[in-house]
């Protein structure tokens, strides 16, 4: 399409570009119309990575350093920059543009998980858990469990057997992997790059006949038992006056934690009135996306718990075979209800 006929043209006018983060450092390209629902655009997105199931996902932008995950039912430009609502030929008035250059600058936008789960085997959807597992291969990296070192160790085991498969003696040895990519950065500064290139070789080996999936699953398994790895984490402000938070909340599956500078603390339940705990977010905006996060996490993890129950179960009695992957299968496709 020419110039001429672009500027003249409303329906493209109305076009614009995103450019879609995935979990796993690969992208999307996608161009839409300026007027998209964000659950419209979720689809997109899911429909392109053959996501049967992405209940556990959102889309989300980042704000002052913190992913703010969109409201599906609102239209997409209420979380965009300015400039990306201009008409495109405005935006490109003096250059001659061609391909997805012609829709301006892309918006870039995250998928990620919105909502977390302690057992992969909740997520039936292969390709729902690879993106869940890639995920927590991210957050993984960030966590900070000091005194649980040696889970790293196993993690990486298993990251490895689902990236790499079997170990190969021919083929896996010396720098085979990069310690970077599978420790957080402070595991790999205490033990050194030789140290654990020397001891997770033999630990690759253990997990020898595991599938890709079946190590996604182990992973999972073992990633969220860290404290600080299903977590979202936001900036809380003591009271109305400060200009730098000097709070951080974690939303979890189970509730919420507050941290301040290397304190470590918990709400407990029932606290009396006159011992309530006020913070400030900064704005009602803010406000109204934390509660809904907490909300919806909160109601997911309760309605799960007699589905995880029964996969325990099955778990204790000689695994999850055959007909029995299809009933919990069954069993958790009504989860989405619940969102």
């Amino acid at each position: 399409m020419n110039k001429l006929n672009f500027h003249n043209n409303r329906v493209m006018q109305d076009r614009r570009s995103v450019c879609i983060f995935l979990p796993n450092d690969e992208s999307l390209n996608i161009i839409i119309n300026v007027k998209i629902l964000c659950h419209q655009l979720l689809v997109q997105v899911c429909d392109l990575l053959r996501l049967k199931d992405c209940h556990l996902f959102g889309l989300s932008v980042i704000q002052n350093n913190e992913h703010v995950y969109m409201e599906l039912s609102q239209k997409l430009y209420k979380y965009c920059p300015k400039e990306w609502k201009k008409e495109a030929s405005k935006v490109r008035q003096y250059e001659v543009t061609w391909g997805i250059d012609q829709f301006g600058p892309p918006m870039i936008i995250h998928f990620r998980v919105q909502y977390y789960v302690e057992n992969g085997k909740l997520i039936s959807d292969r390709a729902a858990r690879y993106y869940y597992y890639w995920h927590l291969r991210k957050q993984v990296l960030h966590s900070q469990c000091v005194l649980r070192e040696e889970a790293y160790f196993l993690l990486a085991a298993f990251a490895l057997q689902a990236d790499l498969g079997n170990f190969k003696r021919k083929e896996h040895y010396g720098k085979y992997f990069e310690p970077e990519a599978y420790f957080p950065s402070w595991v790999v500064s205490k033990r050194g790059k030789d140290y654990i290139l020397k001891h997770i070789p033999n630990m690759h080996k253990d997990q020898f006949a595991l599938t890709a999936s079946e190590a996604h699953l182990k992973y999972i398994k073992e990633a969220v038992r860290l404290d600080d790895v299903a977590v979202h984490y936001y900036r809380l402000y003591k009271d109305k006056r400060e200009i730098e938070a000097s709070l951080t909340l974690g939303l979890t599956m189970r509730g919420i934690q507050i941290f301040q500078g290397k304190k470590f603390e918990i709400l407990p339940d029932g606290l009396p009135s006159a011992r309530k705990l006020i913070y400030y977010t900064g704005c009602p905006m803010r406000s109204r996306h934390l509660l809904q996060l907490l909300s919806n996490s909160h109601r997911l993890y309760m309605n799960l718990q007699p589905i995880l129950r029964h996969i325990r179960k099955l778990e204790e009695n000689e695994g999850i075979v055959g007909s029995q992957v299809g009933e919990v299968n069954a069993a958790f496709a009504i989860y989405g209800c619940f969102l």
